[in-house]
């Protein structure tokens, strides 16, 4: 298989996660307190992924300076992308509750938070090409975290939607064109950057990590803390060293 269409094919892989999230939170009465576990589970594999695979590589690549600049930059783009979706009525779209808005509740919602799922997806995709990039072959626990980060987010997002009165057309057209940006984004992720030197490469990593660690705090730890309260720390340190060794023993 070609780099370029294992990225593609990985992105898929990790983004189809999604897919098999929303099937099992519009289909199945997942409790909320189960959700949300799952959520906090998600977001330790991340933090983690994000610390050792990512900032570590860029890091080693680019040095400090470029590194921080594109963690910062990552952070501020997508905060700001996000405070803007969030007013559109995307601010509770990993919620699995009754927070989300219906269409009749605030008009544009449901399209504020599929591109609310569009900007979450993207930069953790994008990360799968560029360390092909950099190790030229795939990263199976950043694969494996995102993979196990995307599950959660589809059970609760999906599960949110349904109770805001969205279709099953709805929910899948969402994550299955989330899916495909996913697949895409991790083939740009190596296409686009191909031909950079090593510098931009990791310090492009770092504008992905920022964001990454930036949508977990916003987004997925207040769902997760909002159900599973005093738990929601050790569940996230279990999901910490899960990804912690993958990395170590299989990365």
């Amino acid at each position: 298989m070609s780099p370029a269409i294992s990225a593609l094919f990985w992105g898929f892989i990790s983004g189809g996660a999604l897919i098999l999230g929303a099937a099992i939170g519009f289909y199945l009465s997942v409790p909320r307190r189960i959700a949300a576990g799952i959520m906090a589970f998600g977001s330790g594999v991340l933090i983690s992924a994000l610390s050792f695979e990512l900032m570590g590589e860029a890091f080693a690549s680019a040095g400090l300076g470029a590194t921080a600049a594109g963690f910062l930059l990552g952070a501020i783009v997508y905060a700001i992308a996000n405070r803007a979706l969030a007013q559109q009525g995307a601010k509770h779209r990993k919620r699995s509750g009754e927070q989300q808005p219906s269409e009749d509740e605030q008009s544009g919602s449901g399209t504020a938070i599929a591109l609310g799922a569009l900007l979450d997806g993207v930069p953790e995709s994008i990360v799968i090409g560029l360390g092909i990039l950099h190790g030229g072959a795939v990263s199976i626990a950043t694969v494996a975290a995102i993979f196990l980060s995307n599950l959660p987010e589809g059970i609760s997002s999906s599960a949110g939607m349904r109770k805001a009165g969205r279709s099953a057309g709805y929910v899948f057209g969402v994550w299955t064109g989330i899916t495909l940006a996913c697949a895409l984004s991790a083939l740009a992720g190596y296409t686009l950057f191909d031909n950079l030197p090593n510098e931009v490469v990791a310090a492009t990593t770092a504008v992905a990590a920022g964001a990454m660690l930036t949508m977990i705090v916003d987004t997925m730890i207040p769902e997760a803390f909002a159900e599973t309260r005093d738990w929601a720390g050790l569940i996230a340190v279990l999901g910490f060293l899960v990804s912690f060794g993958l990395s170590q023993g299989v990365g």
